[in-house]
């Protein structure tokens, strides 16, 4: 009798070391009939039945302790995680809602490069291109492009632009031209579309203005550099 309770209570630390070292647990049920199993056996070696608040009764508060505080972390990281607004419940597309907002000062400022070859860049800079002065089109093509952003963008919002502000600056070591692109406006939603539109068009139109002259014009780097305001407050691409 002594080496049979002996060799049971070996078997129950090996089954429940590493339930106790465990995170959680794949099953429930899994869980309980292991302990089903082991009261069994300890009716057959002790003679009588466990008591119901002992193996079953501990383990049960445990698991039930262990699987919410899995649930609680897995709701914490949840909430912690950005979500995308332009995504409904139902995973439909739809409009932020920002009638609850405060009005703030918006600022954005955003860039783009276009590498022209070195054949482009030399007419350009002499001012010889056939359909004209390609850096005065496209910044004034940049600053229609941001007036047009929710048109162009289905889920924007039409925002009353209070500025727009586009330089092009040629760079004669890479044979480009630097787009830079700024918006402002006083709203409850940011600009920061506005200022990529604005450099993305004008990146357009300078191939558009161009393209006769070379089709290997590359419009690229098109990012968000700079925005203030709103809940979410200033960022900083190189900080």
């Amino acid at each position: 009798m002594h080496a049979q309770k002996v060799m049971f209570l070996r078997r129950v630390a090996s089954k429940l070391t590493p339930l106790q070292g465990s995170r959680f647990f794949s099953s429930s049920n899994d869980l309980f009939k292991s302990i089903q199993e082991l009261n069994q056996e300890m009716e057959s070696v002790f003679g009588e039945p466990p008591a119901s608040s002992s193996l079953g009764g501990s383990l049960d508060t445990q698991t039930m302790s262990q699987e919410s505080h899995v649930v609680t972390n897995d709701v914490t990281q949840k909430e912690s995680f950005p979500v995308l607004t332009h995504i409904g419940s139902k995973g439909e597309a739809q409009m932020v809602d920002v009638s609850s907002k405060e009005i703030t000062k918006r600022i954005a400022i955003a860039s783009c490069k276009v590498l022209l070859g070195q054949k482009v860049f030399d007419l350009i800079s002499a001012n010889q291109m056939e359909k004209g002065d390609v850096l005065a089109v496209a910044k004034i093509a940049g600053i229609c492009g941001a007036k047009q952003t929710s048109n162009l963008i289905p889920l924007c919002h039409n925002i009353n632009l209070s500025n727009v502000h586009v330089d092009l600056t040629l760079n004669p070591r890479e044979c480009s031209v630097e787009i830079v692109g700024k918006a402002v406006c006083s709203g409850k939603t940011g600009v920061e579309m506005e200022a990529l539109t604005a450099v993305t068009i004008a990146g357009l139109t300078v191939y558009d203005m161009c393209k006769a002259a070379s089709k290997d014009i590359l419009v690229t780097d098109v990012r968000l550099e700079h925005k203030t305001g709103g809940k979410s407050g200033d960022w900083y691409r190189n900080k």
